[in-house]
């Protein structure tokens, strides 16, 4: 039975397992033609296409990929940090307050996520140059903004409702304020819930392309899913850097995502068991 088991789990590890590596294939093959063959190894290796995405300058030698990437990495912690501090306090406000309009506030909230981002660009668009922030990383970072904080605001709603009153009441006795306590005593025990909604928060904002591309005009202030989709023609499509691209774009994520692991797993149980 456990050969079985372990038979089946084999299967499905080569399945998912399989695309990637033929991504990995395509990158490593120094040619820009779609790989054929089922195997997901190269006949021959050679970083080309890496090099190629990497070392991507414009023709006054501004090294245009490093302020891509560094383009991706403002906006993408920015967003995480701006979603978790808007947040945290409307989640705690709406988690431990009883106030008219509460249950208003909540509807209100997720009714915006029934919406599409695209329904959204065209007033998003005219604000934005209102306000003089077309092609700025700021306008970008409010633009993710506002589709982080309110998905965010319900998963740390639903976790601070796990967290017992009874440490907040002992607090207060003790003297403390509000903000002592939800600095001190809230925000560390809802570390894994904010682990998880800043990643969400982080991973939306570092994969998104079609705002990117609509709101920003010059080749440095580009994000890489917006460089990732140049390399994807009408006619002909560079395979190789595009795999190389892919691979690159999905590093720093994957890196975020074993460094927070500890924390998610309680994040994502959180509600299982009411302590």
């Amino acid at each position: 039975m456990h050969i079985l088991v372990h038979l089946v789990l084999v299967c499905v590890t080569v399945v998912a397992l399989y695309p990637v590596l033929w991504v990995v294939k395509m990158a490593l093959t120094p040619s820009q033609s779609f790989a054929v063959g089922i195997s997901p190894f190269p006949d021959q290796v050679s970083g080309d296409n890496f090099a190629g995405v990497v070392g991507n300058s414009a023709l006054d030698g501004t090294w245009v990929f490093g302020h891509q990437l560094a383009n991706s990495f403002f906006v993408s912690i920015a967003t995480a940090i701006v979603g978790l501090l808007l947040s945290v306090l409307a989640a705690y406000a709406l988690a431990r307050f009883k106030f008219p309009g509460r249950r208003l506030s909540l509807s209100a909230m997720l009714l915006t996520q029934m919406f599409p981002g695209t329904l959204m660009m065209v007033p998003l668009y005219a604000i934005l140059d209102r306000l003089n922030l077309l092609d700025q990383l700021g306008g970008l970072v409010l633009v993710y903004a506002t589709t982080s904080v309110p998905f965010s605001t319900w998963m740390l709603k639903g976790y601070f409702d796990t967290l017992p009153k009874d440490l907040e009441e002992a607090a207060l006795l003790d003297g403390a304020s509000r903000g002592q306590i939800l600095w001190k005593i809230i925000m560390p025990l809802a570390r894994p819930g904010m682990a998880v909604t800043g990643l969400f928060s982080f991973m939306t904002a570092w994969n998104e392309y079609i705002m990117a591309a609509k709101f920003m005009n010059k080749e440095t202030s580009y994000t890489l899913p917006v460089v990732l989709a140049q390399y994807v023609g009408a006619k002909s499509t560079a395979w190789g850097s595009f795999a190389a691209g892919a691979i690159l774009v999905s590093i720093p994520v994957m890196i975020l995502f074993f460094a927070l692991q500890r924390h998610l797993v309680g994040g994502l149980t959180a509600g299982a068991v009411k302590g």
